[in-house]
């Protein structure tokens, strides 16, 4: 099987969210072959690794958690088996598999099965999908939970190639982040391969009752019988939003560019797995009016999949270019008022994040340091958006030419490998800052990766749209009825930011009239529902509760939920009402979001 030029040594940094030791030896190949057992919630799999030793090393070091380990087998000239030891289980990493190696052994097999524990895999029962016949798995391989399903080097700086081969029940559609099949195979057999490396929070494995609809010759979408026709509409413009991703900062690299629509407990909106997009129905709003989010994880193409953050201590350099990506996309799509909403909205998203977390606290920098602790804790508006305001505010500098060319050529040298903070500061002044006499100090740049908050030379961002909505505002509180307001035009967009600026405190009555002119609990729009909601928490309002339990149990998102159980939390009673939804939720939601709900409300009672 084919593989790529192993990395040097010297490419990698220490990641401490990794057992593995990649600077001695490194993986850059997997041969995987997988057996898919829904009975049993579990995954049998035979992971060839092909290794590059740097350093002469005498042993392998992988991440594993809650793997079971069946047998190691040495690959070169000795061909025998291995000794192998589970080390001590760490609640965080869980536990280091130590493999003794020989001299010349070019490769390790490892035997092993999945537990029906596994953090990364969600298994489904047919009531938790869109069709209600047949069951789905999926897998959320962010941040390190690639380990749960599959022995590696659980590092994002970590990159390799891949081939698979994957049985399941003959009527389902098996997938992964590889060149995909766009038909059922009659023997329940599919083999997959990703010859562009990549690193293994981008593993990625679907199998269920979904069926495949093209968009354009590298475009499409894969969804459940009963969903694709409304999903093949929404994301009609996907082959021109590729286009204007390419337009801007070159070619896509992938070959095709796919989306998944998975069931509703998808914990995110999105998933940038290479060539498959795994995306939430929530993004469903029959209207196109959600799919930034769709273009956000196709910036992941460049941003995250193609340069990628080399610990998740870097997390921003994911994410912040990728923030500002999406909204370049949607403004050559859809015009410059349309992005400046995106941006307002963004940055009203950060200024929670920053008050939630504090003035002064080191995780609103965009450096952090999570050693020992879950790396999923950096995944906040601040790498998002605090990253995206930092280009924000280099594009306001240098001009929007200069940056465009500065990020075109940024990707253009680093595709394929990974990037630390430490290094991409110092690419920044060699290929910007220097050539700009006082632009360093101008921007600041210490003060936005290694100090908390805002720093003062951060541009306001506006949104000439939400002129409108803010008069509509105005002249509701001044005793305009609703139905007398001129919101004939407004998007999900207007409407959600007339809902988060909404008064505290509303009555009753305010809302009734609010919900009868607008339709507010019933709205198709998920976006709409999470502003509208706890505003009928607060007040009590008793015609929102079924649909909010309705909400909660069957949309697995961690960024709706988390404001909604707080919210909850936050009024007489509603802890009662919070534990009970989640009581009734939790077998809906994916391991990433009952780890926080776990935290937040305590583990509901079996």
């Amino acid at each position: 099987m084919s593989s790529t030029t192993s990395p040097t040594a010297t490419s990698f940094v220490s990641d401490p969210h990794s057992y593995g030791r990649p600077a001695e030896v490194s993986v850059h190949h997997l041969e995987l072959e997988l057996l898919v057992d829904f009975a049993t919630r579990t995954l049998t799999g035979t992971a060839t690794w092909q290794l590059s030793n740097h350093a002469g090393a005498p042993e392998l070091l992988l991440d594993t958690r809650d793997l079971i380990i069946e047998d190691v087998l040495l690959h070169g000239p000795a061909g025998t088996p291995a000794p192998f030891a589970l080390g001590p289980a760490d609640a965080v990493l869980g536990q280091c598999l130590r493999i003794s190696l020989q001299p010349g052994t070019t490769a390790v097999t490892i035997q092993y099965r999945t537990t029906p524990a596994a953090a990364a895999l969600q298994w489904l029962t047919p009531e938790q999908t869109a069709g209600r016949e047949q069951p789905f798995l999926f897998t959320q391989s962010q941040a390190i939970l690639a380990r749960t399903w599959l022995p590696c080097q659980d590092s994002p700086g970590v990159r390799f190639t891949y081939e698979a081969r994957v049985r399941v029940p003959a009527h389902l559609l098996a997938l992964m982040s590889a060149e995909n099949p766009q038909e059922r195979s009659a023997t329940g057999e599919y083999h997959f391969r990703m010859s562009q490396p990549i690193p293994a929070y981008l593993m990625a494995l679907a199998v269920g009752d979904v069926e495949f609809r093209p968009l354009s010759a590298r475009t499409g979408v894969y969804a459940e019988a009963v969903t694709l026709p409304g999903a093949a509409a929404e994301f009609s413009d996907l082959e021109e939003m590729v286009t204007a991703a390419e337009d801007l900062y070159g070619p896509y690299r992938w070959e095709r560019y796919d989306l998944l629509v998975l069931p509703p407990s998808f914990p995110f909106g999105g998933m940038e797995n290479p060539r498959l997009t795994f995306v939430t129905p929530t993004i469903l709003a029959g209207d196109r009016s959600l799919t930034s989010l769709v273009a956000h994880e196709l910036a992941h193409s460049w941003s995250g999949n193609l340069v990628t953050n080399a610990t998740w201590n870097d997390f921003w350099l994911n994410e912040g270019f990728t923030v500002y990506f999406e909204r370049r996309i949607m403004e050559k799509l859809y015009g410059r008022t349309y992005a400046d909403m995106l941006q307002v909205l963004g940055h009203t998203a950060l200024q929670h994040t920053l008050v939630e977390l504090g003035p002064t606290s080191p995780d609103t920098h965009l450096h952090l340091n999570l050693a020992g602790r879950d790396p999923d804790e950096g995944l906040n508006e601040i790498a998002y958006e605090k990253g995206n305001y930092l280009l924000l505010t280099l594009e306001h500098l240098v001009g929007r030419a200069t940056l465009d060319t500065f990020i075109k050529e940024y990707f253009a040298r680093h595709s394929f490998r990974s990037m630390d903070t430490a290094s991409f500061v110092h690419y920044l002044r060699q290929e910007l800052l220097d050539q700009h006499p006082g632009l360093e100090e101008q921007l600041q740049l210490d003060a936005w990766i290694q100090g908390p908050g805002l720093p003062a030379v951060a541009p306001p961002v506006s949104a000439s749209r939400f002129a409108a909505v803010a008069e509509g505002l105005r002249q509701w509180k001044e005793g305009t009825p609703p139905a007398a307001l001129d919101t004939a035009a407004w998007s999900s967009h207007e409407w959600v930011y007339f809902l988060q600026r909404l008064p505290p405190g509303l009555t009753l009555v305010q809302l009734t009239e609010l919900d009868t002119t607008f339709g507010f609990t019933h709205s198709g729009n998920a976006e709409v529902l999470a502003a509208w909601f706890p505003h009928t928490i607060t007040a009590g309002y008793a015609p929102a509760a079924e649909a909010l339990r309705h909400f909660m149990t069957r949309v697995g998102r961690r960024k709706f939920l988390v404001p909604l159980y707080r919210a909850l939390l936050a009024v007489p009673d509603g802890a009662d009402q919070a534990r009970r939804i989640y009581a009734e939720a939790r077998g809906n939601y994916h391991a990433v979001a009952t780890n926080t709900f776990d935290a937040l409300l305590g583990k509901p009672v079996e």
